[in-house]
């Protein structure tokens, strides 16, 4: 009788080991850009059962991610998420960067060696340092397993496939059509068929309206609504922002499901011997159109659809592959984008900050010392660039040039901060500094590093174009682990935005991306 339940309870011991540690046949990364766990909070009672409620009673749900750099945006944020590097080891610094040779701003992604497929834009993931969660399934896998990201734009859709997925599709800012870059090797055929048919957003655009989807005395999160009257948005194609604007809007997660549904219909999720990958983006953010605005119906039901949306997909999947048999794994970016309009008669502390005056007054000091050339090529995203070609030229040190011009700037009102590239790069900088090393890439990166004081406006003198306010707020940022035979559990403690991709691999039983330190997140490990 011993022996029976002995060997019955090593049975059964098998067996739960077996079904804990078993890795999924699908893996399905949930990035909402700009969510807002405080916004979860508020907007509670109008959700249903299963879509946000779901995730947080059925999941392994951490409180909230943290970023080890500031200036988080679209691009930095998913980089981050999917290679568990910071921009420093990973490349992706920002959105876009300055040509100053030929004086305009492009994308990150830009690359002129590959077209695109239903866009004209020029895109490809090199300029991603690091390799991500689908590119070491995909090494380990030997090409076997399907990797996928659909995103309504192109930066979190290409950065979250990474380099050896098998596409990334995004909205064409253009003509609406689900576009992808030459640089991935095919589109499956039931792409091409959504985007030439009546489901297509191009042929139905022109209907869609966007109207509150509940009563608007639902929605009262919020006690600072200044106008609680229904709103009313429609998108005309012949306009220049109408596909933009809608990609700001409750509507563009419903068609990020809509391609979702072809995937997991035809692409065969799932059912093979090696796991696949579906990487999807929605959007929580501010409504174009509303960009100045706070405390919206709007943003209320952002989230009263995105809840829906998340219904949606996670019935779709169960009833395809098993939430069983598939890892959902669901955060945010880890920014809010807003811009803020005082009223006159208030005056809070702050005041504005002139990059353009900056650099002047800074080359009319630098030409002082040093003779009269053009010592500073221009300002962009914080950071100032210096000639070096001038410097190169009148064999001058880089290094002291740099202190002498960080110091000048340093002296500016509203400056908190000011690090130079080469201080950096030689490791003299302290703790203070520590967000500006993980936040920039050595590749690329101005001489000059300027952090603001909170408050202050950063004024470009560009007529039309708002005035950037500087905020140091965290955003609260919930993290999310489900399916899988994962049991539920509430963590309340920050964990990093960097150990979430080994956490994945590490539940794929793959080496984790290549420029990853962290370890797995315990909480999954055992």
């Amino acid at each position: 009788m011993r022996k029976i339940l002995t060997s019955l309870i090593a049975l059964m011991a098998i067996a739960s080991m077996d079904a804990q540690q078993r890795a999924p046949k699908l893996v399905v990364c949930i990035t909402v850009d700009q969510l807002r766990g405080d916004y979860i909070e508020y907007f509670y009672n109008t959700f249903g059962e299963h879509g946000f409620k779901r995730l947080m009673n059925e999941g392994v749900v951490f409180n909230s991610i943290s970023f080890e750099f500031s200036n988080i945006d679209q691009a930095s944020a998913f980089a981050t998420l999917f290679t568990g590097s910071n921009p420093s080891f990973n490349g992706i610094s920002g959105e876009k960067r300055y040509d100053f040779n030929e004086n305009k701003e492009i994308s990150i992604l830009h690359d002129a060696e590959f077209l695109g497929n239903y866009t004209r834009d020029n895109y490809s993931p090199r300029r991603l340092l690091a390799s991500t969660i689908g590119d070491e399934l995909k090494l380990a896998s030997q090409g076997q397993s399907d990797v996928y990201a659909i995103a309504p734009d192109a930066e979190s859709a290409i950065l979250s496939a990474g380099h050896a997925a098998n596409c990334a599709f995004w909205i064409d800012n253009i003509n609406g059509k689900w576009a992808t870059t030459t640089y991935y090797k095919g589109i499956p055929w039931y792409v091409d068929r959504f985007n030439g048919s009546t489901e297509s957003l191009t042929t139905r655009v022109d209907k869609m309206t966007w109207t509150p989807s509940l009563p608007v005395d639902r929605y009262a999160a919020f006690p600072y609504v200044q106008d609680n009257r229904p709103f009313r948005y429609l998108f005309d194609s012949r306009l220049q922002d109408s596909y933009p604007d809608l990609k700001t809007s409750a509507l563009v997660n419903a068609e990020v499901n809509r391609l979702a549904f072809q995937f997991l219909e035809y692409a065969a999720f799932g059912t093979r011997s090696c796991p696949d990958m579906l990487a999807l983006t929605y959007y929580a953010g501010n409504f174009n159109r509303q960009k100045d605005k706070e405390y919206t119906l709007e943003i209320q039901d952002t989230y009263t659809q995105l809840d829906r949306n998340l219904e949606q997909l996670l019935n779709a999947i169960d009833k395809k592959i098993g939430l069983n048999n598939t890892l959902i794994v669901f955060t945010g970016s880890g920014y809010y984008k807003s811009f803020e309009t005082n009223p006159s008669n208030l005056q809070l502390g702050g005041g504005d900050f002139f990059p353009k005056r900056c650099v002047a007054l800074l080359n009319m000091y630098l030409m002082q010392l040093y003779g009269q050339k053009n010592w500073v090529t221009g300002y962009y995203n914080g950071q100032i660039y210096l000639n070096r070609k001038a410097i190169e030229d009148g064999r001058l040190a880089i290094e002291e040039i740099e202190k002498k011009a960080a110091d000048f700037v340093a002296e500016f009102s509203g400056v908190q901060n000011v690090i130079t590239d080469c201080a950096l790069r030689s490791g003299n900088w302290n703790d203070g500094n520590v967000q500006l090393q993980n936040g920039t890439h050595h590749i690329g990166r101005g001489d000059l590093i300027i952090e603001l004081q909170p408050g202050w406006k950063i004024n470009l003198e560009i007529p039309g174009e708002k005035v950037k306010v500087v905020r140091n707020n965290a955003v609260i940022t919930p993290l999310v682990f489900m399916g899988n035979g994962l049991k539920p559990k509430h963590i309340y403690r920050e964990v990093k935005a960097t150990e979430i991709a080994p956490t994945v691999t590490h539940i794929l039983r793959i080496r984790p991306p290549n420029a990853s330190q962290k370890t797995p997140l315990y909480e999954l490990t055992n």
